[in-house]
């Protein structure tokens, strides 16, 4: 981690936010999206319903995986050139 000893986590509560917070939003967010009762904690909630939820890129995606397809490209060819020219 680049001489850092400790684990990229441990920050000072002061000055980040902690992955627990982060968890809990995204947990918020999803339960406000799919209408789920907030939980209640003298219960379990237990889903046992899974369904396809799709494949492929959505809203955007595919125009970064190409982005990211040509610099890879890009690389490659730029290796093999340069191994090229050491022969």
């Amino acid at each position: 981690m680049l001489g850092y000893r400790g684990h990229f986590s441990t920050k000072s509560r002061h000055y980040s936010i902690r992955c627990g917070d982060i968890r809990q939003a995204r947990t918020e967010q999803a339960r406000l999206i799919t209408g789920t009762p907030p939980p209640d904690p003298e219960k379990t909630m237990t889903v046992g319903e899974w369904h396809y939820a799709g494949s492929g890129h959505r809203h955007g995606e595919a125009f970064w995986a190409e982005v990211a397809r040509q610099r890879i490209a890009t690389a490659r060819r730029i290796a093999r050139h340069q191994a090229d020219e050491k022969r």
